[in-house]
């Protein structure tokens, strides 16, 4: 073995223009497939970020309730009842114990019980109608990065406090301080103090929401014990509907995923993924075929030297071996070599936090280099399997008569 790989490296580095400009082109396809990684891989984790910063990844609610049927025959009676001030009858039950059984499944990295409902905030003659969360304090960053949104003051929900978006705030004139009325839909008043302005984005969350303590919420909507929903983030985001299947199966519970709110993000993400996979897949298929075709030039060339090693004993076996490990020798040294030419050219073009405009979303760490260096070492080792087969079998008298 140890001779054959003093052969191998023999015919290397006898032609070593031929050589370097193999081990250049195996390089550059190393390079494509490492930025092409790291490109897909950044521009993913953008379009998320940018789509899903302040998204849940699932939303648990509970399992709706048939509505009672009217009777309609002429001669039936329908008595109706006013609704009741207290809502409790209504969202999850009970949801104090189900939090660490949510919390504890596999994937789930941090849930938020919210009380939702509508409302009007009153400044002055000024009226907006506005979606109002109520967030436990502890847990007030846990959906929305409200702590990388923040314009003005701090992200406090406790007693009077509200936050609200900045063009909501703009809209009422309001700054961090000033106080403003809030007017749910079941006509209960509070009045509040905005705590934080932030700026999401998102014109929704911008301009129409706002954010304040639980439990002044559930006194607000009139809910003492439920909540409204919950919501989670996951450690890995593309299992929102497995994770979503296994909260139905342990709770009862109805587990909507980002998947089907946000279906043509995930059908956008997905394929993006498989022109990445294809595009890496045309950089793997050059290097096959510029090792397989170098190696078979260097096989037809080298048919007398191959006969002489054949007439002096050397067997078919060892000829193959020779032939494979220059395969393996080029996608090794061309791996590395692509691989540090990938991390000298991509990491200064590396974003350093938000992408700005005009910059490429690179994520190197994205870049699979490993697997980059292991997929054209096997590549390369593949290719020359056909060359090294014909090298083989070449007959030492035909050979050394050329």
């Amino acid at each position: 073995m140890r001779y054959g790989l003093k052969v191998a490296l023999r015919h290397l580095t006898s032609n070593p223009s031929q050589t370097g400009l193999l081990v250049f082109g195996v390089a550059v396809a190393v390079f494509i497939f490492i930025f092409m990684s790291a490109l897909i891989g950044g521009l993913a984790d953008l379009m998320v970020n940018r789509t899903l910063g302040g998204q849940a990844h699932i939303t648990v609610k509970a399992a709706d309730r048939p509505l009672p049927l009217l009777a309609t025959d002429p001669g039936i009676e329908v008595l109706l009842a006013r609704q009741t001030s207290v809502r409790d009858d209504t969202g999850i039950q009970n949801a104090t114990p189900l939090l660490p059984v949510i919390d504890g499944l596999p994937g789930v990295t941090v849930s938020s019980a919210q009380i939702t409902g509508g409302a009007v905030l009153i400044r002055g003659e000024r009226l907006r109608q506005v979606s109002v969360t109520g967030l436990s304090p502890d847990r007030v960053t846990a959906i929305i990065p409200f702590d990388q949104y923040l314009q003005a003051g701090r992200s406090s929900l406790t007693g009077d406090r509200v936050m609200i978006g900045a063009t909501l705030a703009e809209e009422l004139h309001l700054s961090v301080g000033a106080p403003i009325t809030l007017r749910t839909d079941q006509g209960n008043l509070a009045a509040l103090r905005v705590s934080g302005i932030y700026a999401t984005g998102v014109g929704g969350l911008d301009s129409a929401a706002a954010f304040l303590d639980i439990k002044t919420a559930r006194s607000l909507f009139n809910i003492p014990n439920a909540v409204s929903r919950i919501e989670l983030k996951l450690t890995d985001l593309y299992e929102a509907e497995a994770v979503a299947r296994r909260i139905v199966a342990t709770t009862g519970l109805d587990a909507e995923p980002w998947t089907q709110t946000a279906q043509q993000l995930y059908e956008g993400l997905k394929a993006q993924s498989d022109t990445g996979l294809i595009l890496k897949l045309f950089a793997l298929i050059t290097i096959v075929i510029g090792v397989a075709s170098s190696l078979m030039l260097t096989t037809y060339r080298r048919r007398p030297e191959i006969g002489i090693m054949r007439a002096m004993g050397a067997s078919q076996g060892f000829i193959l071996f020779v032939f494979v490990s220059q395969g393996a020798i080029i996608g090794l040294i061309g791996g590395v070599f692509g691989a540090a030419m990938g991390l000298a050219i991509l990491t200064p073009l590396t974003p350093k936090g938000d992408v700005a405009a005009g910059q490429l979303p690179i994520d190197v760490a994205q870049g699979s280099i490993g697997l980059a260096i292991l997929l054209t070492m096997l590549g390369a080792t593949l290719a020359s399997i056909l060359p090294a087969r014909f090298a083989a079998r070449i007959d030492p008298v035909e050979a050394i008569g050329q």
